[in-house]
């Protein structure tokens, strides 16, 4: 009769979590970080949306850490990838993009928490475990904002520019902030560069723009963390 194996207790109630971020670096501290739990493990790493799906079918993670600017694609993608393959499967975004704009777009792809990068080391674990639980997780700051905008939208005050953004523009925004043109913009959505002009047209009717180059410096200063988002577009003034 064959032995069955000891596996400590406290190691077989860790969970295991799977890690797609595009960075090396940010993968390792995240790791390491993770590792140090008794209640939790890195079960796989990936740096883009097809090795994070293949990953997950090969480790069945019983959650997945997305960062949503990744190698080949967008993670909000790769977010309704898991969700309609996966739909049980929690996924939690920790991302360098604001919370403000980003957050509620990752929720509608299906996550259910978003932590910023700069808040990665105090948050990280937290969210894990409350997302695990099958909880919501977001920041103070943003669970504020939320609770503010359904006050607001009850007395009928207009929401910012950025809130009225489609999951695609943000997508796009992303994009442009990481200076892709718009050939390779339409390459990676799979769409035409007609589309795509469309879709920067409507950046600039929504954030008030007056031309591509103030569309190109707020799309960078968001995706560099400068707190563009959190003005008014308009108030954006053209360097001398």
């Amino acid at each position: 009769m064959s032995r069955k194996k000891n596996i400590p207790a406290a190691q077989s109630r860790r969970a295991r979590i799977l890690l797609v971020e595009d960075h090396s670096v940010v993968r390792y501290g995240f790791a390491q970080l993770i590792n140090r739990q008794s209640d939790l493990v890195v079960c796989g790493e990936a740096e883009s949306a097809r090795a994070a799906m293949e990953e997950i079918q090969r480790v069945k993670p019983d959650m997945v850490v997305v960062d949503i600017s990744l190698k080949d694609s967008s993670g909000l993608d790769l977010i309704r990838k898991i969700k309609n393959s996966h739909p049980k499967l929690p996924v939690l975004v920790v991302s360098a993009l604001d919370e403000a704009i980003c957050a509620e777009v990752a929720f509608r792809a299906g996550a259910l928490g978003y932590i910023m990068k700069d808040r990665a080391v105090e948050d990280l674990l937290a969210g894990i475990r409350r997302v695990l639980e099958g909880a919501v997780y977001v920041s103070d700051a943003l669970a504020a904002k939320m609770l503010k905008a359904q006050v607001q939208r009850g007395a009928d005050i207009g929401t910012s520019p950025a809130e009225r953004l489609s999951d695609r523009e943000v997508e796009v925004l992303n994009m442009l902030g990481h200076w892709k043109g718009t050939t390779q913009i339409a390459k990676e959505l799979g769409v035409s560069a007609s589309t795509v002009d469309y879709f920067r047209e409507q950046l600039k009717k929504k954030l008030n723009l007056k031309n591509s180059v103030e569309l190109i410096r707020y799309a960078t200063s968001w995706v560099d963390g400068e707190g563009v988002s959190l003005i008014e577009p308009g108030e954006l003034k053209e360097e001398n």
